[in-house]
């Protein structure tokens, strides 16, 4: 079986996020869930699996990461 990009889940302060998903992307969540479950043995909550993959996407994206390092990109925490 490949290994996974999404591995053990960091337990961290959460943000409440609110957002519909289009139907065949929430079974595809089922599924990588299902898949991670047998991989490893823990069971994982479908949507706990937004925010690593979405900070997978961000910290793989040579183009944001270059926004970053120029400072165009605001660093964590500085939004607000």
């Amino acid at each position: 079986m490949p290994k996974l990009k999404i591995g053990e889940l960091q337990d961290d302060k959460p943000v409440k996020v609110s957002t519909e998903l289009p139907a065949a992307v929430h079974r595809d969540l089922i599924a990588y869930a299902e898949a991670l479950t047998r991989e490893g043995g823990q069971v994982v909550e479908p949507t706990k699996l937004i925010a690593p993959m979405l900070a997978r996407f961000m910290a793989t994206d040579r183009g944001f990461s270059k926004l970053k390092r120029e400072g165009h990109v605001p660093a964590a925490g500085e939004g607000k």
